[in-house]
């Protein structure tokens, strides 16, 4: 069964287009049938690639963004996806306040599925500009999820 996850971010330029990624890379290699997209809470950089800083350091990685675009979060989201995924604690009071009534799709904090790492969020590298921290965290949250899935 195939498995429809989104990543939300703020803008969905730097966080939830890598997170989108990374899962997806490592989603692959384990065998999961998964579908996977991204989102931002805000319309500010609707139609814009991934920040470019964020691409060359998940490039660096292995893992290309290239082909991502980004889009505007939507109540809609709550019937094409089995899993919303928001990368704080924002995030997650900005996609509850869209739920449509009765929708049972679940949304999680990212840093739920990495609890090692002690982080109660994914910081936001166009903010702190550690974009390999950021890629860090998401590699964790990444495998965790996946063991959840899995």
């Amino acid at each position: 069964m195939t498995t429809r996850v989104l990543f939300v971010c703020l803008g969905n330029i730097c966080r939830s287009p890598s997170a989108e990624g990374v899962f997806r890379a490592l989603a692959t290699k384990a065998g999961l049938d998964v579908i996977t997209d991204s989102a931002g809470t805000s319309n500010w950089h609707v139609g814009d690639p991934p920040y470019t800083p964020m691409q060359a350091a998940a490039k660096l990685r292995g893992v290309d963004l290239s082909d991502l675009r980004a889009r505007q979060f939507t109540a809609r989201d709550f019937d094409q996806f089995d899993l919303i995924i928001g990368m704080d604690d924002s995030n997650i009071d900005n996609i509850e306040h869209l739920r449509p009534t009765g929708s049972q799709t679940p949304v999680r904090l990212f840093t739920d599925f990495a609890p090692e790492a002690g982080m109660d969020h994914v910081p936001d590298p166009y903010y702190t500009r550690d974009f390999d921290q950021t890629l860090d965290l998401v590699q964790v949250a990444s495998v965790g999820l996946i063991k959840h899935l899995g």
